[in-house]
Order: structure tokens, then C-alpha cells, then sequence
């Protein structure tokens, strides 16, 4: 990959990468990490991004990988030894969350709000399904290729994931009527 098609690649496809990786890694900081991190995967990996067959699902496909080998990884170290939030990152998410709240005031804001909760609640495997098929459009047959599972599996992880969101969300909207 030239420089150019680098940099043609992160201005047609940046901002949907990058809001991909946020609401896959939760946090501000996270995302960015894991978005640079796509982006110098692609670099290394140039030969293999073939930028007339749709280089935006690769790139998502990357982003998943290395998000699946940080949860992997994190995982293996915790069990190793248990890690407790410092006081300045606690701190810093409060105060993320109450810059979040303070713009939520409309009805139709709330309602977002739970269905990203809803979302990030959903285990790790369905989230990422709902994700590329929501929010990046991609098709089951693309998801397929950048998860790497059959497509009936895809398609399997939809229907579970709707199910989930469903059940969470009528709860959710139901008590927000009768406020």
C-alpha cells in the first residue's frame, strides 16, 4: 500500500473505521489505539489490501483481529494477576459519563443511549455481528469473510442478538413510558 492509497483509504473509510473501533472498545483511548493499530496493520500488510475489492471490510476484518488478540491477551494477564482501576482513570470516567448525560437530554437521545447499552451488553461474539451488520452495513457474506465464520453462523449470531436486544430493550422503553 502507497502512501497515497493510504491515505485514500483513511478518507474514505476513517471516520467508519474509527467509530467502529469506538463502540467496539468503549472508550475514547481504547479506540484510538485500536484504530492506529488497524492502520499500521495495513501498512505491514500492504501486498494483501487489494483496494478494488472492497478495502473496507478488510480493514474491519483487521480491526477485529487485533481486538480479539488485546481481549485474548488481557484475559491471559488476568488471570495471571488481577488488575484494579487506578484513581485517575476512575476519575476520568466519571467524568466522561457526565459529559455523556449532560448531552442526553432529549427523549429520542435516551433511546439511543439504551440501545448502545443494550449493545454493549450483548457477549463479545454478538456484538461484533451487530455491529458490522448495523452500523457498517456490511452484508452477511462480508461479515463471514472478516470474522471468518460460515455464514449461517452470521446469521445465527443475528437472530441470537435480536432476540437479546429485544427482551433488554422492551424493558427498557416500557419503564421510560411511564416516567
Amino acid at each position: 500500500m502507497t502512501n497515497a492509497e493510504l491515505e485514500t483509504c483513511i478518507q474514505a473509510y476513517g471516520k467508519d473505521i474509527y467509530s467502529f473501533c469506538r463502540y467496539l472498545a468503549g472508550s475514547v483511548q481504547e479506540a484510538e489505539d485500536l484504530y492506529q493499530d488497524t492502520f499500521l496493520k495495513a501498512v505491514e500488510l500492504n501486498e494483501k489490501i487489494d483496494m478494488h475489492h472492497n478495502p473496507k471490510s478488510y480493514l474491519l476484518a483487521v480491526a477485529v483481529r487485533i481486538w480479539k488478540n488485546r481481549k485474548r491477551r488481557y484475559a491471559w494477564r488476568k488471570r495471571i494477576v488481577e488488575t484494579k482501576m487506578l484513581p485517575g482513570e476512575k476519575g476520568r470516567q466519571q467524568k466522561e459519563e457526565m459529559q455523556a448525560s449532560a448531552e442526553q437530554q432529549v427523549l429520542l437521545e435516551e433511546e439511543a443511549k439504551a440501545v448502545r447499552k443494550a449493545v454493549a451488553g450483548l457477549p463479545e461474539r454478538l456484538r461484533v455481528t451487530v455491529l458490522l451488520y448495523y452500523m457498517e452495513g456490511l452484508t452477511v457474506a462480508q461479515i463471514s469473510s472478516v470474522a471468518g465464520i460460515p455464514q449461517g453462523t452470521v446469521k445465527s449470531r443475528l437472530y441470537q442478538a435480536r432476540k437479546a436486544l429485544a427482551k433488554e430493550l422492551e424493558v427498557v422503553l416500557n419503564e421510560q413510558e411511564f416516567r
